[in-house]
C-alpha cells in the first residue's frame, strides 16, 4: 500500500509533465528577437520555429504598435529583449486571450507599419522571421490610418443569421432618488462565504519589474495561489481567481468574474515600485473620491493604466464605464471595504513589515464595483531587494496568506455580530 502511494504520485507528475510538453510542441517557439535601423525605418524581427498568421495594428494616446499572434512559446526569449531603438522605445509580450498571444510595442512618434511579413528559413532547420518595419509619419496620417484600420475592424463584424435563444429575464436595474439600486445577490453556498482573489496584471502586461528582475505578475499569481489554498483549508470559503495562468485580463473583466461568482470580498493583489530604493513594507488600499496621499494617488493612476499597457484600445469606452462616477448605493460597500482593510492591516501588522499609514486611499478602477467590498493590497516593493527576495520565498508568502485569512475571519465574525445585534 505504502508503494502505491509513492507510485501513484509520481505517475501523475510524469503524465502532467509530459502533457505540458506536449502543448509547449503544439505553439510555434519565438527564439529571437532583434531590432535595427535601416535609414528612417526601424526594424523588428521575430525568429521563430514555424509560420504563424499575425495581424498588426496601431493605437494611439500613447502611441503603440500592437502584433496579435496564435499562442506562442516566449520561454526562450524571457528576460532577453533588445533595448529600444529607432522609433521603438520597448517591448512587452505575453498572452493575450487564451489561443492569442500580443507583442506590444511601444513608440515614441506616430508612426505607420510600411511593411508587414513573413520570410521563409535560409537553410534548413532555420529560422522563420516575422518582419515589422515601422517609421515615423504625421499625426494626420497617423489618424487617417487608425480611422481605416478601425473602418476594417467593423466590416469583419457585420452580423449573421444565427439561431437565438429566447431571452431570460434579467432582475431589474433601477434608479431610485439618484441611487443604484442593484439586484438582490444570490444566496452563496451553504456555509461558505465566497471570495475572489484578483492577482493583478498578467500576460502581455508584466506589471512592476523588480530590482533583481522579478515581474509583478509572477508574484501576485504565486501569492493569489497561496492564498486560495489558505482560505480553503479553513472549509469556511469557497475561492474564485480572476486569473489562475499568466494571462492578460481587463480591469473591468476582473470585477466581472468576482461577481458571476457571487464574491463577498474582492482581494485584489500588487507589488510596488518607486525610486527609493530604501522604502518597503505593505499597504492596504481602498477606493476613495479623493486619495489620502500623493504616493496612493500617483500608485492609482499607474493601476488605471494596466489595459493600455496591454494595447487595449479605450477609445470607444463610454464616459460611464472609463470614468465610474461613485453613487449613494456606494457608500456602505465603501465602508465595509475600509473596514475590512482596517482588520487586514491589524493581522498583518504582527507577521510583515508595514508601510506608516497602511491603510491608504484612491481611485482604483478595480476596486469601484458598487455591491462588492473590495480591497487592493500592495505586499510590498519590488524596488527594495529585501521586499524582492521576501516576496520570492514561498514560507513568506505562506506567513503572508495566514494573517491574511485572519484578517478575513475578523471580517466576516463583525459582520455576523453586527446582524445579532
Amino acid at each position: 500500500m505504502g508503494l502505491v502511494k509513492f507510485i501513484f504520485p509520481v505517475f501523475c507528475a510524469l503524465v502532467w509533465a509530459a502533457s505540458a510538453a506536449m502543448a509547449a510542441d503544439d505553439m510555434a517557439q519565438v527564439a529571437d528577437v532583434r531590432v535595427g535601423e535601416h535609414g528612417d525605418r526601424t526594424r523588428i524581427v521575430l525568429e521563430l520555429d514555424r509560420s504563424v498568421d499575425f495581424e498588426v495594428f496601431t493605437l494611439p494616446d500613447p502611441y503603440r504598435v500592437v502584433v496579435n499572434l496564435p499562442e506562442v512559446d516566449w520561454n526562450r526569449v524571457e528576460g532577453h529583449l533588445p533595448e529600444g531603438k529607432g522609433v521603438l522605445d520597448r517591448m512587452r509580450f505575453g498572452l493575450f486571450t487564451p489561443g492569442t498571444s500580443r507583442m506590444v510595442l511601444d513608440v515614441n512618434a506616430p508612426v505607420g507599419v510600411s511593411k508587414s511579413f513573413v520570410l521563409k528559413p535560409l537553410t534548413d532547420g532555420g529560422a522563420w522571421r516575422l518582419v515589422l518595419d515601422l517609421s515615423a509619419i504625421a499625426e494626420t496620417e497617423f489618424l487617417e490610418d487608425l480611422a481605416r484600420q478601425r473602418e476594417e475592424a467593423r466590416a469583419k463584424l457585420e452580423p449573421q443569421d444565427v439561431p437565438v435563444a429566447a431571452p431570460i429575464a434579467a432582475e431589474p436595474v433601477s434608479i431610485r432618488g439618484g441611487a443604484l439600486v442593484l439586484p438582490p445577490r444570490r444566496p452563496s453556498a451553504p456555509g461558505k462565504h465566497v471570495i475572489a482573489i484578483d492577482a493583478g496584471h498578467g500576460g502581455v502586461d508584466p506589471g512592476t519589474i523588480g530590482v533583481g528582475g522579478t515581474r509583478e505578475k509572477t508574484i501576485t499569481l504565486a501569492m493569489a495561489r497561496e492564498l486560495k489554498k489558505a482560505l480553503e483549508s479553513t472549509g469556511r470559503y469557497k475561492v474564485v481567481l480572476t486569473r489562475d495562468r499568466d494571462i492578460f485580463l481587463r480591469l473591468r473583466d476582473r470585477v466581472q468574474v468576482a461577481r458571476e461568482a457571487d464574491a463577498e470580498l474582492f482581494i485584489s493583489i500588487h507589488a510596488d515600485s518607486v525610486g527609493n530604493p530604501t522604502i518597503r513594507g505593505l499597504s492596504v488600499y481602498t477606493l476613495s473620491e479623493r486619495a489620502s496621499d500623493k504616493e496612493a494617488e500617483k500608485l492609482a493612476a499607474k493601476e488605471n493604466k494596466a489595459d493600455l499597457i496591454a494595447g487595449v484600445d479605450l477609445s470607444a469606452e463610454s464616459a460611464e464605464v472609463s470614468n465610474i462616477l461613485l453613487d449613494l448605493a456606494q457608500r456602505e460597500t465603501m465602508n465595509q471595504s475600509a473596514r475590512f482593510a482596517q482588520e487586514l492591516v491589524g493581522t498583518l501588522r504582527r507577521e510583515v513589515r508595514l508601510l506608516p499609514n497602511s491603510h491608504r486611499f484612491a481611485g482604483f478602477a478595480v476596486l469601484k464595483a458598487p455591491d462588492l467590498p473590495s480591497v487592493l493590497v500592495e505586499l510590498g516593493f519590488l524596488s527594495n531587494r529585501q521586499d524582492e527576495r521576501n516576496l520570492n520565498k514561498s514560507q513568506y508568502r505562506a506567513a503572508l496568506a495566514g494573517a491574511i485569512v485572519r484578517g478575513v475571519e475578523r471580517h466576516f465574525v463583525g459582520i455576523e455580530e453586527a446582524s445579532i445585534r
